[in-house]
């Protein structure tokens, strides 16, 4: 497994939202905990179930390598929770993966992190987006540093494959800064009985 990343959820989110890139995460080595207020079953906008397997109180974003917003309601329901919006500011803050699509930025929005930085997300939090100090971008998915959106369903392609992207580019960059193992040296003591048990025939 690549890491794992956390997904906030809640009653009336949006079913696609959550699981097209759930799915494709999984699909690329990557586990993805559904993160909730409470341990049970939550469903979506068109009644799709989804289970929560972790209490938001005991998410750490040290456990993460990022974290993904589905859409629908769902946001603006957890965007007044201040653990989500601690949550999402250790994510951004340690240049983890923060991503979002459609009016899951509604919750980004909360935890002051959009200024100055280019986003997208659905035409109905465009203006949200730009008071919060955004600038707007109409396109499937915007990238800027550790900030990755898009704007509707319709752009899951691109955002699954952005997320995947990064990610992957995140681990090749950790696994080429860690400090590499020493070789072990040879035991002296085992190399030396080594040698005379290899020379026990020759010397008889």
């Amino acid at each position: 497994m690549q890491g794992a990343l956390l997904a906030f959820v809640d009653d009336i989110y949006e079913d696609l939202e959550l699981w097209y890139p759930k799915l494709r995460l999984e699909e690329a080595g990557f586990t993805v905990r559904l993160a909730a207020r409470e341990l049970k079953t939550y469903s979506g906008k068109h009644g799709y179930p989804a289970a929560a397997d972790l209490l938001l109180a005991d998410a750490k974003s040290a456990d993460f390598v990022g974290l993904l917003i589905p859409g629908g309601f769902m946001p603006d329901k957890l965007r007044r929770d201040p653990k989500v919006l601690a949550l999402t500011r250790e994510f951004f803050e340690q240049g983890k993966l923060v991503s979002f699509i459609c009016h899951g930025g509604w919750i980004p929005i909360s935890a002051q992190i959009l200024r100055g930085r280019r986003a997208t997300g659905s035409l109905g939090i465009k203006d949200d987006l730009e008071n919060a100090g955004a600038q707007w971008a109409d396109e499937p998915v915007v990238t800027d540093g550790n900030l990755v959106s898009s704007r509707t369903p319709a752009d899951l392609p691109h955002f699954a494959h952005a997320l995947v992207k990064f990610l992957e580019a995140e681990a090749r960059t950790r696994a080429a800064t860690r400090p590499a193992t020493r070789p072990e040296k040879p035991n002296a003591r085992s190399a030396l009985v080594l040698k005379k048990g290899m020379l026990g025939g020759v010397l008889k």
